[in-house]
């Protein structure tokens, strides 16, 4: 078959196909570059091989060009059931190498039902997050302990103490934080969760930490049993340098441990953040939603962080149709998929208080709201800057401006004099 007999436009899918949507920039002919993409990620080679007709049979189909974004239909029988490593290899693979394509990306894909019930999706989710912190409606609010490296643990547990007695739910590693040896893992665990212990009895409120467990695959799956024995109820990992066959395992051990499974997406913008080469955030979104990660970072739309809104939030109208799941649900993350619990979506990167009436108002109340230098850089300290966030949430949740509600609360009033603007 030559590239261009991978091209047929009449071509409607079927129910088990697997859909992907691409951004192609081609060197020459746009039916030549998409008819190279569904080639090699499918049956094809460079030159022709003779195979039998079965073979052409379950070749991928170009069914849709629209200037430089094709549609490409994959038949079921192309992938090993639940096997994610598989799927990207086929989908996401030698494609982005093809020298007919000057560009490529990888803007979406829709998964068939039956690959969607070959996996566990999360084990908590939305609702078992919600019912383990005993928080019913609003958003959660966490930090990340800065700095992020050079406490010890010591230092790092009584940092922790000060943003949970403040207002955070929530207390979690960096993402670079495993088990250096200015404040080893261990000692780090139970430090600190000795201390949320102590939050939980003076605030009469639920608490979390989540521990960085992210290594190799052992190590990582002896860690996560290593905060189950010291009663934590999370861990968190580095969901793109741990990679994906790791985290199926850890969510097929998860089974036994009945932990939260917090996702860091450090390392996501070397795939995404080109918009016309790699691989969306969209992607990487849902594949963690189906492993059975719990939460994960989304990004925020305002902040520190370059994140294109359209790739996780599924809210405008303006978002093109044809990279989201059509649904009323909020964000990607809570859409219904079978039997797959919703996860939470974290904004994090960048966020003071001010910034939280935007957010609420543009992804709703399942959102985790996280901040590191926005609670830690308070000009009072940790404790005050928690209380700033949370001041804001219940603000914004009660539909008081802020500049209103800083008028009666000097934790909320000193943080939006440093970081100044106010989103809404």
């Amino acid at each position: 078959m030559e590239y261009t007999d991978y091209v047929d436009l009449k071509y409607r899918p079927e129910k088990d196909d697997l859909i992907c949507e691409f951004y192609v920039k081609p060197s020459k002919s746009i039916e030549e570059a998409a008819g190279a993409v569904a080639s090699e990620s499918s049956t094809g080679t460079w030159t022709e091989v003779k195979a039998p007709e079965r073979v052409k049979k379950i070749s991928a189909k170009v069914f849709s060009i629209k200037g430089n974004y094709i549609k490409i239909a994959y038949p079921l029988q192309l992938f090993e059931p639940s096997n994610v490593p598989q799927i990207l290899s086929s989908v996401a693979g030698n494609v982005f190498g093809m020298k007919e394509i000057k560009a490529l990306k990888l803007l979406d894909v829709s998964f068939p039902k039956k690959i969607v019930r070959e996996f566990k999706g999360p084990l908590f989710g939305i609702p078992g997050v919600r019912k383990l912190l005993k928080v019913k409606e609003r958003p959660l609010v966490g930090t990340i302990i800065k700095p992020k490296l050079g406490l010890t643990a010591r230092e790092h547990a009584k940092r922790a103490y000060q943003a949970w007695i403040g207002g955070c739910d929530l207390v979690k590693d960096d993402e670079n934080l495993t088990n250096q040896k200015f404040n080893q893992f261990k000692k780090r665990v139970v430090e600190t969760l000795k201390l949320k212990e102590k939050a939980e009895r003076e605030t009469g409120e639920r608490k979390a930490y989540l521990p960085n467990i992210t290594a190799e695959t052992e190590e990582m799956l002896r860690r996560a049993r290593f905060v189950k024995e010291n009663n934590g109820t999370y861990v968190m990992v580095d969901i793109i340098t741990a990679g994906w066959s790791s985290l199926q395992t850890l969510r097929e051990e998860n089974e036994s441990l009945s932990l939260v499974l917090h996702a860091h997406r450090a390392g996501y913008a070397a795939l995404s953040r080109n918009p016309r080469h790699g691989i969306s955030m969209l992607v990487i979104a849902k594949i963690a939603r189906l492993i059975g990660l719990d939460q994960l970072h989304i990004g925020t739309i305002v902040g520190k962080m370059d994140t294109p809104k359209r790739e996780v939030v599924a809210i405008d109208q303006e978002i093109e149709e044809s990279i989201i799941v059509s649904d009323k649900a909020g964000h990607i993350l809570e859409q219904k998929w079978f039997h797959i619990k919703p996860m939470f979506a974290v904004c994090s990167g960048g966020l003071h208080p001010g910034h939280v009436p935007y957010l609420i108002k543009r992804l709703g109340k399942n959102i985790v709201l996280q901040f590191g230098g926005g609670i830690h850089g308070h000009p009072l300290g940790t404790e005050s800057g928690a209380r700033a966030v949370r001041q804001a949430v219940n603000a914004a949740l009660e539909g008081i401006p802020l500049e209103e509600a800083a008028k009666k609360q000097k934790e909320l009033k000193l943080a939006l004099e440093r970081w100044k603007k106010i989103y809404y």
